[in-house]
């Protein structure tokens, strides 16, 4: 079983990856500069899948901003609906998760 402090700063990296990974999208998507029809086509194309990405991103940064506060209360590793404790493989895969196996669907 992972300690919470590893965990936590396990989260934390993560928040810190995405967090660049969204500033380096916001940077793509202000800086197209085309002035040629099928460069803009292009571009346009990239920035639907670019916000696409972004948009996951800043799901999961929330989904993980809550789980260091779930950490913080003293409630990580609980189910938010039953309160039963959450498989340790299952934080494994899916840190952030704040639901048991029973309850992720």
């Amino acid at each position: 079983m992972t300690p919470i402090s590893d965990r936590k700063q396990q989260l934390q990296s993560r928040l810190a990856d995405l967090s660049t990974r969204l500033d380096g999208i916001q940077a793509e998507l202000i800086g197209h500069e085309s002035r040629d029809w099928s460069d803009l086509a292009t571009e346009r194309e990239s920035d639907q899948m670019l916000e696409t990405m972004g948009l996951g991103s800043q799901a999961e940064v929330r989904a993980i901003t809550a789980a260091l506060q779930r950490i913080e209360d003293g409630t990580y590793g609980l189910c938010v609906r039953c309160g039963e404790p959450i498989e340790p493989a299952r934080l494994d895969l899916l840190p952030f998760t704040p639901f048991c196996k029973e309850h992720a669907a």
